[in-house]
């Protein structure tokens, strides 16, 4: 099947994309980016960046920027970094429904990279999300959206994840597992996930198999599970795609690699900006790579150039 790309950011198959609900961390990321190799024990040049950050955050901006609708729902602190983000998050086009904690501060995310892009070093500060009680989210998820997709990330607490997913429309739950540390909170909600967002680590995490396995192996065990699909990266390695109808390795864009920051958030969001428009499993699967190409050679998550447009026009041939 060859992929006609859709006229504009908004209408590609002629008629609105679905709205999307992110649940998830909301953080203040502080990016550097060494002008050199970064070593421990002293101090590195480098170009400092803060702006919004997380990985519903990230998600909920880029599909802002490929013009799907989106609610983020999360946790921040009533302090200077929360009232920052809500304002850049209007200012954008999300929609936002954020419980304040008084006496907790926002997240936040520290990220040190190397000069050819890569995460040198990592820290987060979430316990604003951790420890939120769980009637926040059951309020949440009373005013959620519930005709288009939901997003869970796993930086959310066990409880909260549990109950959303309960709530979540039937077939149109998606979840992405954000690190090794915490994709094993899905484990209790592997059966009502419809999309599964991770990468090999992860995937191996939550099949209980070697690292080394196949990709076909670990998604084989995560169908046994009962998610419905799953979508696997493995760095610069193809991407794997699979269903109980398919088994695809779709291979990796090329890219002028920048930043790493919110690539996968941005597959996330492409992907479910497709889906929400029509799109079939595969070539809304190649959409998430192409934003995630954008995001990869552009400084930060949800980068201005990220639009639906810039997306599918690297479409072309897709095979359905």
């Amino acid at each position: 099947m060859t992929f006609t790309p859709p006229a504009n950011d908004h209408s590609p198959m002629g008629d609105a994309a679905l709205p999307v609900a992110c649940f998830g961390a909301i953080h203040y990321d502080i990016i550097a980016h060494a002008d050199r190799t970064i070593l421990r024990e002293t101090s590195t040049p480098a170009r400092i960046d803060m702006k919004p950050g997380g990985v519903a955050t990230n998600v909920a901006r880029s599909l802002a920027r490929l013009g799907t609708p989106v609610t983020l729902t999360g946790m921040v602190g009533n302090d200077s970094a929360g009232a920052s983000i809500q304002q850049i998050l209007k200012m954008e086009g999300v929609a936002a429904d954020l419980s304040v904690r008084d006496g907790h501060t926002t997240g936040q995310y520290l990220a040190l990279h190397d000069p050819d892009g890569s995460l040198a070093a990592a820290c987060i500060s979430d316990t604003v999300l951790t420890s939120a009680p769980l009637h926040l989210f059951e309020e949440a998820a009373s005013r959620a959206d519930s005709e288009g997709w939901w997003l869970l990330d796993a930086n959310l607490p066990e409880a909260a994840l549990s109950l959303l997913a309960r709530t979540a429309p039937s077939g149109r739950l998606a979840a992405e597992a954000v690190s090794i540390a915490k994709a094993p909170r899905l484990r209790a909600i592997l059966s009502r996930i419809s999309l599964l967002f991770l990468n090999r680590a992860e995937a191996a995490t939550l099949s209980s198999l070697n690292a080394e396995a196949s990709l076909d192996a670990h998604s084989e065990k995560l169908l046994a599970a009962g998610v419905q699909t799953v979508i696997i990266t493995d760095g610069a390695g193809p991407l794997h795609v699979r269903s109980p109808e398919l088994s695809l390795f779709l291979p990796t864009p090329d890219a002028n690699v920048v930043d790493v920051t919110g690539a996968g958030d941005a597959l996330v969001a492409g992907t479910l900006s497709a889906l929400g428009r029509g799109l079939p499993l595969e070539a809304a699967a190649s959409a998430g790579q192409q934003a995630a190409r954008i995001a990869l050679e552009t400084t930060g998550a949800a980068p201005a150039n990220l639009t639906w447009t810039a997306v599918s026009r690297n479409l072309h041939g897709t095979a359905g």
